[in-house]
């Protein structure tokens, strides 16, 4: 049986394993930001259009990234075996599909915010590896009738198996040498978190309703929504860590860690929410944050009166256009530094992230934020803006139904609970409806703030069979949560969450 070409998939497998290890190795000594398949995935992301992000977020939530890089590895995995079989047939067009693979592993590194030509080297390490290991495995490729006795086979797995374990070899020594992040976590944990000046008001004995299945009213870090644009967590140093404030003002303000820990910090609960948080979905949570007012710092930079717009940028090049009221008012707009009492975690934006009550966190949350430049709407845009969203994302009113969430329940006293939210306005009145029926009122819990979401149950006298329920919320000022169903393009979704059971 002819299998030639399946030896000879297998030497691109191995050619492209061993120049992707290569690679991996070649950033840990020169360019840790630069990992061929981090910053490929990291262009894909930017590249995608905004259909696409949705799509994923909604199928995969928070393991998008896992699920990108795992999207990644297959493809690079086919490509590698067409480039391995292509070889025996046409050299020439295996040879260059490789060089297409590692140019455009070149662009994406030398595209990245602050790149520079030692980006480009572990790219182009992989390319040049994996072409010169095809060439060296086709080399061995058995014989497509392999004789009696022939060892051709043997030696060409010994080979290639060779290329792959050294190519795993390598990568891992690349994981071993990029240090820094094992630094920063050093660091983080014998952070001690500042005493805060100004403590938030004890969560409220009424705030939790302590039913199974509702979302807490605190939300753990371990279990806080992660959605940013970083494949790789940026590792910062607080040693090395600056905030400029510059652009419409009267005077430029650089602040380092040290002088931004000693500050007088505030703790304030809050409520964040991802714009792509679907009607019933769980992409929120609830925080208590240590930081400093972000508003105190703007008096320091003294914006200009033109100014409409704070566009914030993280180390990693992301940009967040939050409109400048929502920095200076009486919110609790801060930049944090603490997360539920210990320092923020390294994927939250550890050492400094940006928290602001109000506004869904493409235009305000910003991780890991080195700058913020005081300008004006129409003179900057940010990167969600860029990509069709709206400007100034206010978070709109909305409610969800925890429990029960599906399923059969027994006939009788049921009690349906959730939670209902309009961070900076607060919420008033949360109804129920049973199969379309009339609104009736739940009972809602004790508030910790205004920026924060609410806890709410309704106890139903359940008939047995097939029901719907919904739920929506009125907010303090009086506005009524809409029925109209609209998508989280561009600036959030609306409509009435509804969970549909069996009752027995």
């Amino acid at each position: 049986m002819k299998r030639r070409w399946l030896w000879s998939a297998l030497s691109g497998v191995a050619a492209v394993a061993f120049g992707l290890g290569l690679a991996e190795l070649v950033a840990g000594l020169l360019a840790p930001r630069a990992s061929p398949v981090l910053v490929v995935g990291s262009l894909l992301i930017d590249l995608a259009p905004p259909w696409a992000k949705d799509a994923a977020i909604a199928l995969f939530g928070t393991a998008d990234k896992a699920a990108l890089l795992g999207g990644i590895g297959i493809v690079l995995l086919g490509l590698a075996a067409f480039a391995g079989w292509l070889h025996s047939v046409r050299p020439l067009l295996a040879r260059l599909l490789i060089v297409a693979g590692g140019v455009f592993g070149i662009v994406a590194a030398m595209t990245r915010e602050g790149s520079s030509l030692l980006d480009a080297i572990p790219a182009t390490a992989a390319m040049v590896a994996a072409v010169l290991g095809l060439s060296a495995l086709q080399k061995r490729t058995p014989a497509a009738t392999p004789r009696e006795g022939d060892l051709s086979r043997r030696r060409f797995l010994g080979w290639a198996g060779g290329a792959t374990a050294i190519g795993a070899l390598a990568a891992l020594g690349g994981s071993a040498l990029q240090a820094g992040a094992r630094a920063v976590t050093a660091v983080r944990d014998t952070f001690t978190l500042p005493a805060a000046a100004t403590t938030a008001a004890p969560v409220p004995a009424g705030a939790e309703l302590a039913i199974e299945g509702l979302a807490p009213v605190i939300t753990p870090n371990a279990e806080f929504y992660r959605i940013d644009t970083a494949l790789q967590v940026p590792n910062l140093n607080p040693a090395d860590w600056s905030l400029r404030i510059h652009g419409l003002v009267e005077n430029e303000v650089v602040i380092g860690w040290d002088e931004l820990t000693a500050l007088p910090l505030e703790e304030s609960h809050t409520t964040l929410m991802c714009v792509s948080n679907e009607v019933g979905g769980e992409l929120i949570g609830t925080a208590l944050w240590l930081g400093y007012p972000i508003r105190e710092l703007l008096a320091r930079a003294k914006p200009a009166g033109t100014a409409d717009m704070v566009l914030s940028r993280s180390s990693d090049g992301f940009t967040a256009s939050s409109p400048i009221e929502a920095l200076t008012d009486d919110r609790n707009a801060i930049l944090a530094v603490g997360m539920n009492g210990e320092p923020l975690p390294l994927e939250h934006g550890f050492p400094v992230r940006m928290v602001v009550p109000g506004l869904y966190g493409y235009v305000s949350a910003t991780k890991w934020v080195t700058e913020l430049e005081v300008t004006r709407f129409d003179q900057q845009t940010a990167y969600w803006t860029d990509r069709g969203w709206g400007e100034k994302g206010p978070i709109k009113i909305s409610s969800r139904i925890d429990v029960p969430r599906g399923g059969t329940v027994p006939a009788g006293e049921v009690v349906v609970a959730g939670v209902a939210w309009h961070q900076h306005t607060g919420i008033a009145k949360v109804e129920v409806s049973i199969d379309d029926g009339s609104w009736r009122e739940a009972e809602l819990a004790t508030a910790i703030n205004v920026d924060t979401w609410v806890q709410w149950r309704y106890t139903w006298d359940a008939d047995p069979g097939a029901h719907v329920l919904r739920v929506r919320a009125t907010s303090v000022d009086g506005e009524v949560q809409t029925s109209d169903e609209v998508g989280v393009v561009p600036d959030g979704a609306t409509g009435h969450d509804a969970v549909g059971i069996n009752v027995g």
